[in-house]
């Protein structure tokens, strides 16, 4: 693959939209615009691509269309790249969704690849981390759960893993939740008593731990079972999650018959409840897949011009659960090539087993499965199932697509209701699209923190959380943290939009936790900045402190309101109140935690882990290393004569 060759506009110093994540509604109604009353600048789209076409040739890559500020309004890939971006040219031929796009691109990036498979995939890729407002968006950014039977151990460990596959072993899953796996790795612990721990734990046992007691663990860190026979129920483990559960359960039954025949009860016993575990792994598989082996299961449900997928994970015969999708930008866009780029976007974090299952043709299907089998570096088919066990699932995920987005549209009805009645209790003049909720945590003003959270119709926004560490208001003042938190927001979103042009800088609503002081710090520091157009609300609980229900809404001008103890809109603000509460008292801990373990050493420049511990074990104490003389630090292992000096002259400066 190569570097991106062509660039007709500077991009912003990250290379990246600002808040890509917020900013989806934004660009979703920023693609709204109509092209009547932007000729002029659909003009300017024109002329813009038609520079780049000339610098371009008949081969494949991926394109990415920029607008006046550099963000990334759509990536597409390309069998020929000049043919391709020349269409966008062609005004005739393009539907209204794709002159809106036109209409504010103002430059391109090119990159060119090997071949169109390899353009597919980048394109998926890029599209995840730009999240281009005229592209299809899976929005979905929660990692999979895997089991993880590692193989750099002689006596291997079974465990749950999320994350870069990087640990040498064997990855099953995915899984589609963290219960559905802890369910899962439950009884295969007492099916085949593999061990869990750390190697850490497991080395520093002298006798066996609780797991070994309840029949989860078969304690080969005290000796409780031997090198080869734990490798046999590591073979099994193996065998099972292949599929060969019949194969296993048989071995078992076998030798359950042979204990009991042998009057060895207590060896039968235990594999009795290994069986159950099996049974109860098998039992626990709503979905009957036996036949299908190894496959992903996608079936898409259109209505009111939204759209859902659900996707089905089988592995070994074996159902490892199901998620449903709900993917953004689908408008003007054929629900087949919806389905398609969600199948690619989804790939571009997991593996893809041998067979995926769709219920439409997919565009381009043949360029999918190469592009699929050159992610997973084996043969990936395509398939649309006609008869027998997959048809039956296939049709059973299609039943639960439509079940979900019914659900999701129930849902949205009822925020999109609770955010007018919200509106409506706090005088704003249309449903806010964009809340943030504010607070700060401290001891006696030590380790202070603010936070911001944001929430949208769709639920909290966690990509765009942010802390402050409070710098200058370091008393037991919170109006003083107050101050400086909303000082430092909004001085930077008056100097990233100015013009309120982007909606992923600005909110609609502030709630603030807390009553008529931080209320008035708060509209102090926007009046400062000249802002008087944002809805700022306090939140206090009330009379009765910290009895939910009683919470008081403080307004600028003084007023106070209250909600009745069952209003919808309350239990709402609650859940916003409760949210930034468990951000900040979390970032409190976890600088408090920082600073537990800080050093002295740490102020050092240029020393890095490895040379503090070196000094720590040579002298003992930091005290002990600012004490020492140069000589002395000259003689600590690991410590040059450079870095001696460095050490002497940082303590002994002042002379």
């Amino acid at each position: 693959m190569s570097i991106p060759i062509y660039s007709r506009m500077a991009k912003t110093p990250a290379g990246t939209p600002h808040d890509p994540r917020g900013a989806e509604r934004f660009n979703e109604e920023r693609a709204a615009r109509t092209v009547a009353s932007a000729q002029p600048n659909l003009d300017a789209g024109v002329n813009a691509i038609r520079n780049v076409v000339r610098t371009l040739k008949p081969v494949p890559g991926v394109y990415r269309m920029l607008d006046s500020r550099g963000d990334v309004l759509y990536v597409g890939k390309a069998r020929s790249l000049k043919a391709r971006v020349a269409n966008y040219t062609q005004l005739a031929q393009l539907s209204g969704r794709l002159k809106r796009m036109v209409s504010q691109c103002r430059g391109m990036e090119i990159v060119t690849t090997n071949s169109e498979a390899e353009a597919l995939l980048l394109e998926a890729q890029l599209i995840k981390r730009f999240r281009p407002p005229f592209n299809v968006l899976l929005r979905d950014d929660k990692s999979f759960p895997f089991i993880l039977l590692r193989a750099d151990h002689k006596y291997p460990r079974i465990h749950k893993h999320r994350g870069a596959r990087r640990a040498k072993g064997n990855y099953y899953g995915p899984f589609a939740s963290a219960g559905s796996v802890n369910t899962t790795l439950n009884a295969l612990q007492k099916l085949f008593l593999l061990r869990s721990c750390t190697d850490s734990f497991f080395n520093n046992r002298d006798r066996p731990c609780l797991l070994y007691q309840i029949k989860r663990c078969s304690a080969p860190c005290v000796g409780r079972i031997s090198e080869d026979d734990y490798q046999g129920l590591v073979d099994q483990a193996k065998e099972f999650l292949a599929g060969k559960s019949g194969k296993v359960q048989a071995d078992l039954e076998k030798q359950m018959a042979k204990a009991a025949e042998d009057l060895d009860f207590e060896t039968a016993a235990i594999l009795r409840d290994r069986l159950r575990a099996a049974t109860f792994i098998q039992g626990s598989q709503a979905i009957n897949a036996k036949s299908v082996g190894d496959a992903d299961v996608f079936a898409l449900a259109a209505k009111g011009g939204h759209i859902g997928v659900q996707a089905f994970f089988i592995r070994g015969g074996q159902n490892w659960g199901h998620r449903a999708f709900f993917p953004s930008h689908t408008k003007e866009v054929d629900e087949d090539q919806v389905l398609a780029d969600v199948i690619l976007q989804f790939y571009e974090e997991v593996p893809p087993p041998p067979t995926v299952l769709v219920d439409r043709n997919l565009p381009e299907s043949e360029l999918i499965e190469a592009a699929l089998s050159e992610l997973a570096d084996r043969k990936v088919t395509l398939s649309i199932p006609q008869r027998g066990d997959r048809r039956k699932l296939m049709k059973q995920a299609q039943k639960n697509a439509v079940d979900a987005l019914e659900r999701r549209l129930a849902e949205a009805g009822t925020k999109a209701k609770t955010h007018r009645e919200l509106a409506e209790f706090l005088e704003l003049d249309e449903p806010p699209k964009r809340i943030e909720v504010y607070d700060n945590s401290h001891i006696q003003g030590a380790k202070a923190v603010g936070a911001m959270i944001v929430a949208s119709p769709e639920g909290f926004e966690k990509s765009q959380y942010r802390k402050f560490n409070i710098k200058t208001a370091q008393t037991n003042d919170d109006f003083a943290m107050m101050r400086e938190v909303m000082q430092r927001r909004f001085a930077r979103a008056m100097k990233e939009d100015p013009d309120r042009e982007r909606e992923g800088v600005w909110p609609d609503l502030v709630l603030v936790d807390g009553g008529k002081g931080q209320l008035s710090s708060v509209m102090e520091v926007l009046g400062e900045l000249g802002i008087e157009d944002i809805a700022v609300i306090g939140i206090a609980k009330g009379p009765h402190h910290g009895r939910a229900g009683r919470e008081v809404f403080h307004f600028p001008d003084g007023r106070e309101k209250t909600l009745p103890t069952n209003s919808p809109v309350l239990f709402y603000a609650q859940r916003l109140r409760d949210e930034v509460h468990r951000f900040v008292i979390g970032a409190h801990r976890a600088k408090r935690s920082k600073a537990i373990t800080a050093s002295p050493l740490d102020e050092i420049p240029g020393i890095g882990p490895a040379r503090k511990r070196a000094l720590l074990l040579h002298f003992g104490t930091a005290s002990k290393v600012r004490a020492a003389a140069l000589e002395d630090l000259q003689r600590a292992p690991g410590v040059s004569d450079a870095v001696a000096r460095k050490i002497y002259d940082f303590y002994h400066a002042s002379g």
